[in-house]
Formats: structure tokens, sequence, C-alpha cells
């Protein structure tokens, strides 16, 4: 079949799965398999990510990958603690949506670190396409697609069609990550924050209680992708956040198997003779909604004036106080209203703050605080 035909059709089938609401994974999954028939490759790693930070909430792998997570922690040291032209932080900082390693390297793929020190020895193969899903100035996720010895490195056109679809597959992830659960109420965890302490060698020193159970809910009910990679990001972020590398604290907002949303930090700690590779302390925590609202109006794509109204209504007021705080009519207000409501996938001011929520706040106002100043369990 001609190339530019099969590339056309796997532009239009992601186009098409991306907007199908689908749920992240079932997204993910058809979209790679359709891309394989245009940009063929033995393996690929799809990462979302928070779109504030860029910083790794889940990873995905396929073909050769599948299943393999032995690595996961070396990879998140390297992809985030370092910088390289070709790392998603830098493809997401200088606005370019996709690059092949072999191309961008003129040839000498030897002379990306992340490649010959750990892509290459560690799984064999000798040239990485990269793309970010990026939705304007948004980047909710990236993807790698390898290749090994024994096919030719990744070209110029493919890298084109990859880099086309970067809005597309953001849309998806978008999409995805409203995709409602199918419990209704999220997997019980401990109530108030963990933390985990990372050493200067990179390896967990100690936990506080209910750490794993918390770590277990970051994994993929269906890859089984341990929350290594998730952990290690932010490691790395943080030794550059202490070698003044980045100004962007380490954090990252994660929503579980169980429909939760959490929020991670990192925080490095240094201590005489330590300097920025001392210890870094990971905290994970129930998210506020203050915390989530802005995420999640984000993934519904609002206009600028349906956000403003969207704030309004989640702030209690009626449609003739936001005409009036507006500046617009009631029935422009109304309009506004009725589009949030279709994007939203909502039929009422009620179910719109429920959904904004994820039923994770609401249901609950009734019940007892805790200590933490935050809802009980049971």
């Amino acid at each position: 079949m001609n190339r530019a035909l099969t590339a056309e059709r796997v532009r239009r089938d992601v186009e098409v799965v991306a907007h199908a609401g689908l749920d992240i994974d079932t997204f993910l999954g058809e979209a790679v398999e359709s891309l394989q028939r245009a940009v063929p490759h033995v393996a690929a790693c799809l990462a979302t990510a928070d779109p504030s930070t860029q910083l790794l909430t889940g990873t995905r792998k396929y073909g050769d990958l599948h299943g393999n997570d032995d690595h996961d922690h070396e990879w998140g040291l390297v992809e985030y603690g370092t910088c390289e032209e070709s790392a998603f932080l830098e493809l997401a900082r200088t606005g370019r949506d996709a690059a092949a390693v072999h191309e961008m390297t003129g040839g000498q793929p030897g002379r990306s670190p992340r490649l010959s020190g750990l892509i290459t020895p560690v799984y064999g193969y000798t040239d990485e396409l990269r793309a970010v899903m990026r939705d304007g100035s948004q980047v909710w996720g990236g993807m790698a697609l390898f290749r090994g010895p024994d096919a030719p490195p990744f070209g110029a056109e493919e890298v084109a069609l990859v880099g086309s679809l970067s809005a597309a597959f953001a849309a998806g992830v978008r999409a995805g990550l409203l995709a409602r659960l199918a419990s209704s109420a999220p997997a019980p965890v401990p109530a108030g924050p963990v933390v985990l302490i990372v050493g200067a060698d990179d390896q967990v020193r100690q936990t506080s209680l209910g750490a794993e159970e918390r770590l277990a809910e970051l994994v993929s009910p269906r890859f089984g992708a341990a929350a290594t990679g998730i952990i290690a990001s932010l490691v790395g972020a943080a030794r550059r956040y202490a070698r003044g590398e980045t100004d962007v604290p380490p954090r990252s907002r994660v929503r579980t198997r169980g429909g939760m949303w959490l929020v991670l930090h990192a925080t490095p700690l240094t201590s005489a003779g330590d300097g920025p590779g001392g210890d870094v302390v990971i905290t994970i925590e129930e998210a506020r909604p203050p915390e989530i609202v802005p995420l999640v109006v984000a993934a519904f794509d609002l206009t600028p004036r349906e956000r403003d109204v969207t704030q309004l209504v989640l702030q209690g007021v009626d449609t003739k106080e936001i005409a009036a705080t507006l500046h617009v009519s009631t029935y422009t207000v109304q309009d506004h209203l009725k589009s949030v409501f279709d994007k939203a996938d909502v039929r009422s001011r009620r179910e719109l703050i429920a959904r904004i929520y994820f039923d994770q706040y609401v249901p609950r106002m009734g019940s007892e605080l805790g200590p933490s100043g935050w809802f009980t369990a049971g």
C-alpha cells in the first residue's frame, strides 16, 4: 500500500479513537496498534504526565517492553534527573513535537547518554523516536518508539507523521483522564499523607505506615506497571531542583486505579557534606479540590470564557450574578453553560460539580473530619 495513503489512514484512525471517549488504557492501546502500520517498531512506551510540571503520572508498554518494569527506576532518574536534547522535558520546553535520536545526533546515537548508557545496553534498541502529546501550551504525555539493529533508523517522514499526531494523542489522553470508572467509589486507602525517604544512593530508606497501600493504588489494573517510574521521576527532578537547574518544584497529580486523585511532592534534603545529592522526601496525599479543579477544567478543553463561567458555578454563583460579574447577558451565560455541560457530559450544575470533583469529595461532604482536617475513611 502507498506509504502516504497508509499514513493518512493511520492519522484518521488515531483522530477517531482520540474522540471516542475511551479510557486511557484502551485509547493508547488502539492508537499504538494503528501507528504500528505506518511507523513499525519493536517496542513502545507511552507515558502520561501532569501538564503543570510534565512529570510522570503513569506508563503503558507495548511490544517487547510489555511487562518489563525491571529498569523503570534507572529510566526515571536518567529521564528527569539529567538534561538531554531529546528528553521529554526538553521537547516540551522547546516546542518540538517529535524527534528521533539517530536523526537528532547526526547519525551517531551513541552521543545520546540515555541511549548509550541505558536503552542500548539494557534493551538492545539502537534508535528511539520520541513525541510529546501537546495540546496548545499543555503537554499531557509522551511516547517513545524503539527499533533494534535489524531495522533502519526512523526516517524524517516517520518523525513528521508522529509529530502530526501530537494533538490527537493529547486529546485522547485528556478524554481518557475524564473517563468514568466502573466502580462508583474510590478503593479504601490510608487516611492522611504518607512519606517515603529516598537516600543519596537512590534507594528507599524509610517509609511511613500506609505507604505500600498508596503506591499499590498507582498501579494500572490492566498493565500492572509498578509505581517505580513515577517515584524515580520525582527523585530525579528533585536532584535537578536541588542543583538549581530548574525552578519548578517536583510535583505531580496522579489518578489512582480506584478513581481517587493523589498529589505527590518531592523535597530534596541537604545536610553537612551532602550537597544536592542528599536524601529526597516523597510525600503522597489525597489531593484537595483546589489542586484538582484546574487540571480537570483543562482536560475538558474549555474556552477561557467557559472556564470563567465554570469557576463561578463552582463558587455557587447563580446565572444572573455570573452575567453581572462577566458583563454579559444571562442568555450568553446559558449558552456557555450548555457548551460546558456538553463537554463535561453532564446535564446540570450539580452533575458538573460532581464530575469536576470526580465524585471523590462530594459524596463524602457529610463525613467526619479527622485530625488532619480531611475526611475520615469509612
